[in-house]
């Protein structure tokens, strides 16, 4: 812990001289906010005095200086990983969740296959993103949890490691992110890029990329507020000494043809295997350069590790190394409903969230933490928008493994796709890149 620490038995500040200051639109010195962060995850500060600084913040924001005043201390509220002795670069990729998200699958062996370590420290999904540690699961033998011995043994090795993420890392931010979902503040931006931020530094990368995602199926649906936070993190990482840039990117229309956990491991293969949706290609390669860059090769031919089998090698090396067996089945759905397209034309619309929300109702998220998974659960596309489509043709097919699940799914899709006489106009799926 630096900054402000008890002496004696005495704290050096007071919880409701730091909640005034910021309700009343005023900037809270350093040293009073480490205290704030530090009291509150000591449980000196009270879950309600908490709530009503978290509130201040959502209303009036905050500084620059203040937010990397309290991701620091979130990060110094626990432990703080180095891969220094590894001898490679390390790059690390953070998506801010999506419908049909798979990226980091193909990403991180692809990265990888080129000298580069990417210690992918994952969680579980909740609502209607899903987690990539859930998608991975459905690999039979597959898991999470690695020791730290485990982890730098396989970054030396393999190169790729994707795991859940120790409770060391900023357990200040474990603590606020609950308090959060209860009270309103979910969407402030300071707190969200602290939130993400914190994890990410402490987590020992040399370099950072940021997939900050936009519109009906992103945590930020407005596409202004998304950049906000993309240059928010950006200048978080970047003074934190973590090189860090961001792409802007396209979350309107479900990401790839599937939905799901298992369906969304077989379409990571797919592209890995050099073939897969033109959408999850193009981000996948978009943010690999990005990585790769960062990591001192600028150069690396992308497209053509993805052609030749290596980064397919590197999958399914990383797969081995945690058990999981990369030949194996994957669960299969016990029950499927597909839906037809009623008339001809073209497909002009198809809504990201109402999917997600769809996929979730058959059982592929969690509405609680504790909550099971389906992992043969979930959606499969057959067309997106801009495609051409015949009355009776398929639209996308429900899986589940109880038939009762589609009733409700089918619901949340109501009004979510359209078919027209024209395609829309076609909007890119990375709008823009972000620097420091």
């Amino acid at each position: 812990m630096t900054g402000a620490q008890t002496t004696g038995g005495v704290e050096p500040f007071d919880a409701v001289q730091v909640i005034s200051i910021k309700r009343d639109g005023g900037v809270v010195p350093g040293d009073a906010l480490r205290w704030m962060i530090d009291a509150y995850t000591r449980g000196y500060v009270a879950d309600a005095q908490m709530s009503a600084f978290t509130m201040a913040v959502l209303l009036n924001g905050m500084t620059r200086e203040e937010i990397r005043v309290m991701t620091d201390a979130m990060i110094a509220s626990g432990e703080r990983m180095s891969f220094g002795a590894l001898g490679k670069p390390t790059v690390d990729k953070h998506s801010t969740g999506g419908v049909g998200d798979k990226i980091t699958l193909p990403l991180a062996p692809l990265v990888a296959s080129f000298g580069v370590a990417v210690p992918q420290l994952s969680g579980r999904g909740l609502g209607h993103t899903g987690g990539t540690l859930d998608k991975l699961e459905s690999i039979p033998g597959w898991r999470a949890a690695l020791s730290n011995d485990e982890l730098f043994a396989q970054l030396a090795g393999v190169g790729a490691v994707i795991c859940a993420a120790g409770s060391g890392l900023a357990p200040a931010d474990k603590k606020l992110y609950a308090l959060r979902d209860v009270t309103g503040t979910v969407e402030a931006i300071p707190l969200i890029a602290s939130s993400i931020m914190s994890k990410k530094i402490a987590e020992g990368t040399d370099s950072l990329v940021l997939d900050v995602k936009f519109g009906s199926g992103a945590f930020m649906k407005d596409v202004d507020k998304a950049r906000e936070l993309a240059r928010t993190m950006v200048a978080l990482g970047t003074d934190s000494g973590v090189a860090t840039t961001a792409l802007l990117t396209d979350m309107n229309t479900p990401l790839g043809l599937t939905i799901g956990n298992a369906n969304e491991v077989r379409e990571s293969v797919e592209v890995l295997a050099g073939g897969g949706p033109a959408d999850v290609v193009e981000l996948t390669v978009a943010l690999a350069r990005e990585m790769l860059a960062l990591a001192g090769q600028p150069d690396a031919d992308v497209e053509k590790a993805l052609q030749d089998g290596r980064a397919m090698d590197a999958w399914r090396e990383m797969i081995r190394a945690q058990d999981g067996d990369p030949d194996a089945p994957l669960p299969q759905p016990r029950e499927t409903h597909t839906v037809t397209a009623s008339a001809d034309g073209v497909l002009t619309r198809m809504e990201a969230l109402p999917f997600g929300i769809a996929a979730w109702r058959l059982g592929a998220g969690r509405a609680r933490a504790q909550d099971p998974v389906i992992h043969a659960a979930g959606i499969d596309l057959h067309v997106k928008p801009g495609d051409a489509v015949r009355a009776g043709q398929p639209l996308f097919t429900l899986l589940a493994d109880d038939e009762t699940r589609f009733a409700r799914a089918a619901e949340a899709l109501e009004g979510a796709w359209e078919i027209g006489a024209e395609a829309p106009a076609s909007a890119p799926l990375v709008l823009e890149r972000i620097t420091a």
